[in-house]
């Protein structure tokens, strides 16, 4: 796979974004497939589609593409607020890819998020533009790629590598048991996973989790028995296999 950008795709371009992003978004056409059902291609969505870049002509997925030169940071810049609101609530969104390239346009880096990863509570309310500018008013969002769980974090490409086609729909597999409509009961299983990775060990204990308490009743107003919340999500990582009971109050992360 040639990891380089052709830079020959922008050459009518003057806007170092849009260069960026018609390179970036030309490399993944031609050199990436399918997270979702393995196909070998995926295919540019018509100019001006309002949801997404691409989309497979398999299985139907549509897809997002961001790309950020260098590291991803904390944060990624994307559309209006309200319209990625609607999205993730309608479960409309599409499955987001994140690419990282170097100075030299190279592709580092590419991440698959699904977007049964995305919750309201990992999007970035921007403030409104100024009155002098050409969109006054216009309220955009950033997507707060720290608070995606790391399961939910699927490389493709990491560090100049390629993971294969077998082994990212191996993962994509797994993951999809942790699908779910319900935004609520999504929002707290991220929770707790982001809870166990914050942890940093393999084996934890409930005492453990438990000590993020006070941060889940921030964040949960209405639930008036957290413990039981989190004893209750446990279980239902430990059944979809993302986690595993070892003794009397104490697990292993198993993803």
């Amino acid at each position: 796979m040639n990891l380089h950008f052709d830079e020959s795709v922008a050459a009518n371009y003057r806007s170092s974004s849009q260069k960026i992003r018609v390179m970036s978004e030309t490399w993944l056409l031609r050199n990436s497939f399918c997270p979702c059902c393995g196909n070998e291609h995926i295919n540019k969505m018509r100019n001006n589609a309002p949801v997404a870049d691409m989309y497979c002509n398999v299985c139907g997925e549509i897809f997002e593409l961001k790309s950020k030169r260098n590291g991803i940071g904390s944060k990624i810049m994307d559309g209006a607020y309200h319209t990625m609101i609607e999205r993730i609530t309608s479960n409309i969104n599409p499955q987001l890819f994140v690419m990282q390239y170097s100075p030299t346009l190279s592709v580092t880096d590419l991440t698959f998020i699904p977007k049964f990863f995305f919750t309201p509570d990992i999007i970035e309310k921007r403030k409104p533009l100024s009155a002098n500018a050409k969109r006054a008013g216009w309220v955009g969002c950033n997507i707060l790629y720290q608070k995606i769980p790391e399961q939910g974090k699927l490389p493709v490409i990491r560090g100049g590598k390629e993971m294969g086609v077998v082994d990212v729909r191996h993962r994509y597999e797994k993951l999809k048991a942790l699908q779910t409509n319900d935004i609520s009961l999504r929002g707290w299983m991220f929770d707790i996973l982001n809870c166990i990775n914050d942890i940093g060990t393999e084996n934890f204990t409930l005492q453990q989790v438990y000590r993020y308490a006070d941060v889940l009743k921030v964040k949960h107003r209405l639930n008036r028995n957290i413990e039981a919340k989190i004893r209750q999500q446990l279980q239902f990582l430990r059944d979809k296999g993302f986690i595993e009971f070892v003794a009397r109050g104490t697990y292993r992360k198993m993803i």
